[in-house]
Parts: C-alpha cells; sequence; structure tokens
C-alpha cells in the first residue's frame, strides 16, 4: 500500500469512480430508472431575463434530487420560488419519483421548505459555524 498515490481526478478518472460506485449500488439495489434524468430549469420574466432557476434530477431510484433553488432578491417574497418547487415536483411525479430531497442552511431556506411541505431529516450543527446545515425530504 506504501507504492499508492493519490492525484487530483481528471474526466475520465471522475467517470471511472462514478461507474465503480454505481455499479456496486445497483448490484445491492435495483435500479427503477434506466439513469439520471437532469431536471434542471430557469425562470425568465416575459421579456427573457432569468431570475431564478432550480438544479435537480431523478435517479435510480425515483427520488427527486434538489440541487439548488435560487430566486433573484428583486422576486422573492412573491412566491415565484414556490411555483418552481411545485413545477419540479410536478413534473418529477409525472416521471416515477416518489420523493424529493434537498439539503439548505439556516440562513438560506429553512423556513422555505417547511412551508412547502418539507420535513427536516437531519443537520449539521455549527457548519458553518454558528450555523445548521439542514436535510429535507418530502414525499411526492
Amino acid at each position: 500500500m506504501s507504492e499508492i498515490s493519490i492525484e487530483p481526478c481528471n474526466g475520465q478518472e471522475i467517470k471511472f469512480i462514478s461507474d465503480g460506485l454505481n455499479e456496486f449500488n445497483l448490484s445491492q439495489v435495483p435500479p427503477l430508472a434506466p439513469n439520471w434524468t437532469s431536471f434542471d430549469f430557469v425562470a425568465k420574466t416575459k421579456e427573457g431575463v432569468e431570475i431564478g432557476g432550480i438544479l435537480g434530477g431523478i435517479g435510480y431510484w425515483n427520488g427527486l434530487e434538489i440541487r439548488a433553488l435560487w430566486v433573484h432578491e428583486k422576486y422573492r417574497g412573491m412566491g415565484l420560488g414556490s411555483r418552481i418547487l411545485a413545477y419540479i415536483e410536478t413534473l418529477a411525479r409525472k416521471k416515477g419519483a416518489v420523493i424529493a430531497m434537498l439539503d439548505t442552511f439556516d440562513f438560506q431556506a429553512e423556513k422555505f421548505y417547511l412551508k412547502n411541505g418539507y420535513q427536516p431529516i437531519g443537520e449539521i450543527k455549527d457548519f458553518p459555524m454558528g450555523h445548521r446545515r439542514i436535510y429535507f425530504s418530502k414525499r411526492l
């Protein structure tokens, strides 16, 4: 083991690691979907100005994973975030998703996700220091 080096990955090596993990996971639990389905959407004004959006997707076991949801400060408090969230949840349900999952920080959108029916399932205290990282899920 002393002859092993640990180095930064290139694209091919990232794929090698991801493929290895996917192969193991799928040998343990059969997939319900053939692959990752991206659900990345941007919200625009009628003039085409980008004002927010959401990044996510559905994985092998029909879970909607929300990686990011952002609304420009000027458009917050108008229901746009809830509208974007409901949009992706509806699409995910139509594709067979049964659960949504995400994480946020207490200074970001904790109250927003609670208001939209998400349940906290865990947290990391003092990350970053003096704050919490909260993990949420919601049955679709």
